[in-house]
């Protein structure tokens, strides 16, 4: 585990991509852009919300364009190192799953 990495309980850690996802709701074009990513469709997105693997894309999604991640902080006074620490424990202590 990088120690420069903060921690995130489970629980922190859904509610920031819980709050990730109110946000990119309302962000027409990014959400057109996670479902095209992700192969969901506006219908299928509550189901998907029930599988744990979504909660790590959707932060996973915010965090690979800066000024996606920074636009989402900035909005709602959440920080950046809030994010990183709960991308980490979503992803089983993997801060980038692509790693």
């Amino acid at each position: 585990m990088n120690s420069k990495i903060g921690t995130a309980s489970a629980e922190e850690a859904e509610q920031v991509a819980v709050a990730i996802l109110v946000w990119l709701a309302n962000q027409e074009e990014l959400m057109q852009r996670f479902l095209a990513l992700s192969g969901l469709t506006a219908l299928s997105l509550r189901q998907a919300s029930a599988d744990p693997g979504f909660l790590a894309g959707i932060v996973d999604f915010v965090m690979a364009h800066e000024p996606t991640l920074m636009a989402f902080c900035e909005e709602t006074g959440t920080r950046p190192e809030r994010v990183v620490a709960s991308q980490h424990t979503l992803n089983g202590g993997q801060a980038d799953p692509w790693m």
